[in-house]
């Protein structure tokens, strides 16, 4: 026979804890998923606070409360207008980049009314991606929406006020600005009131990311998602009556229009150089050209990129490196002090990463060089040669070395001569078609009279 409890158990000894327990589950909705009150943790610290019971007790009664809470959890429906809401949001997912795989960072991009959605991955998810995935999505939806809602992302938000208040990054506030759209902020623990782009963040890993793509890097990565996101607009969202992309062309004019510039995604710091050359951004050292060593430069970190500037002069570009206490090294921007100091060809750094990359024709025609000359001049020829790399590119001074060797030339005036040959060839001289004239056929082929050249030298040559 069965029955069932028509009031609550008595629970004298829990009783005078359950608000406490309330408080507890009431603060996970606050915390990351990993780190939630479980109902061990929750047993031990009312054990800590003067408990007497047993812990089956109060895993009951957890239990029943969190029964409860998913029962009350309930949603509404939501539209949205053209043109006036979109949402933001990251989430992670695994790709095979360059043989190894790796996690990436998805930043997910997703208008209200016509659910089209941007996906761009990057290393991070520092506030110079957060901002660079916002310029790459208006790009993709042509316009800006004048509402965007996010999570309580630390590259926006610099604190938690009451409500829906927040005091903003300084940085986030300004390019809000410059993009003319407002922000708001789900309140803590409630991920739900953005959904639409939580599900489009799993929809985006699942659809695009499964099985892993095999990619050599972001570059190539994000063309296929940018693809994919394209591919999209064909797609009929549950609850829609029309493509994402006949929608999208509905909300499309209702957009902000793009400013007429961008603005920079990147962060800036000045940098000083070092004795190599060198300036130091997040561990790492970034080559500066030898003949350009101002010792007070700028460094602009973008996601993919840092660049290196003198007032408005960008001297230096390199990919941006996410390990620790790595060299980034153009070989070119140390050439001219090898030029000065060619014994140091053999050690210096920049060279043996180069000479391990560069085509065997660069070593023979060292060689050449090296039997021709005395060893410094022969190394400052080659390095004369090298610095070709600055105006060509490396497919042009490969080839116009191995036509220069072809043709007995090893220095650097003959090579710089067959490059202008690849690259402006002389025309070749057109054959005059003398059908229409016989009686000039003759010319240029008569035999040639060498006794009027004699009678010339002596004086007394008078030729008709």
């Amino acid at each position: 026979m069965s029955y069932e409890r028509s009031q609550e158990r008595e629970a004298p000894v829990l009783g005078p804890y359950k608000e406490r327990i309330e408080e507890m589950l009431a603060e996970n909705e606050r915390l990351p998923h990993k780190q939630h009150y479980t109902s061990r943790r929750i047993y031990e610290v009312l054990r800590e606070e003067g408990y007497k019971g047993s812990e089956s007790g109060v895993r009951r009664y957890v239990g029943e409360r969190r029964r409860e809470r998913r029962k009350r959890q309930v949603f509404l429906k939501l539209e949205f207008d053209p043109g006036q809401d979109a949402q933001v949001d990251w989430g992670e997912a695994d790709v095979i980049l360059a043989g190894e795989q790796v996690t990436v960072q998805l930043f997910v991009m997703r208008l209200g009314y016509s659910r089209r959605t941007f996906a761009k991955a990057y290393p991070t998810q520092r506030q110079e991606c957060f901002f660079d995935g916002h310029v790459g999505a208006f790009e993709f939806f042509d316009g800006v929406p004048q509402r965007i809602a996010y999570d309580n992302l630390k590259v926006a938000v610099y604190e938690i006020l009451t409500g829906r208040n927040r005091r903003e990054q300084e940085a986030f506030t300004l390019f809000r600005s410059h993009y003319l759209f407002d922000s708001r902020y789900c309140t803590p623990g409630q991920g739900h009131e953005k959904g639409g782009v939580e599900h489009g963040v799993g929809y985006a890993r699942r659809k695009f990311l499964v099985p892993l793509p095999v990619v050599a890097s972001y570059d190539e990565l994000n063309d296929y998602l940018l693809k994919s996101c394209l591919e999209q607009d064909k797609r009929v969202v549950d609850g829609q009556s029309r493509p994402i992309g006949e929608m999208w062309a509905e909300e499309q004019p209702t957009l902000r229009p793009l400013p007429a510039h961008e603005q920079p995604c990147c962060v800036t710091r000045e940098v000083v150089l070092n004795p190599y050359c060198q300036v130091v951004f997040e561990t790492n050292r970034y080559s500066v050209p030898a003949d350009q060593a101002y010792p007070t430069l700028t460094l602009r970190a973008f996601p993919f990129a840092v660049e290196i500037l003198h007032g408005k002069e960008v001297l230096a570009r390199h990919p941006r490196s996410y390990e620790r206490e790595q060299d980034i090294i153009d070989p070119l921007h140390y050439l001219p002090l090898l030029e000065q100091r060619p014994g140091a060809f053999e050690h210096a750094q920049s060279i043996r990463r180069w000479r391990s990359e560069w085509p065997p024709v660069y070593e023979e025609l060292l060689a050449l060089l090296q039997q021709r000359y005395e060893p410094d001049e022969a190394i400052q020829q080659f390095v004369r040669v090298l610095n070709l790399n600055r105006e060509y590119t490396a497919e042009q001074v490969e080839q116009a070395i191995r036509q220069a060797l072809k043709l007995g030339f090893t220095h650097g005036e003959g090579i710089e001569w067959c490059l202008n040959q690849i690259l402006s060839p002389q025309p070749a001289t057109p054959t005059l078609d003398l059908t229409a004239h016989p009686h000039l056929t003759g010319i240029g082929h008569q035999p040639v009279n060498l006794g009027g050249y004699d009678q010339l030298l002596a004086g007394g040559y008078h030729g008709d």
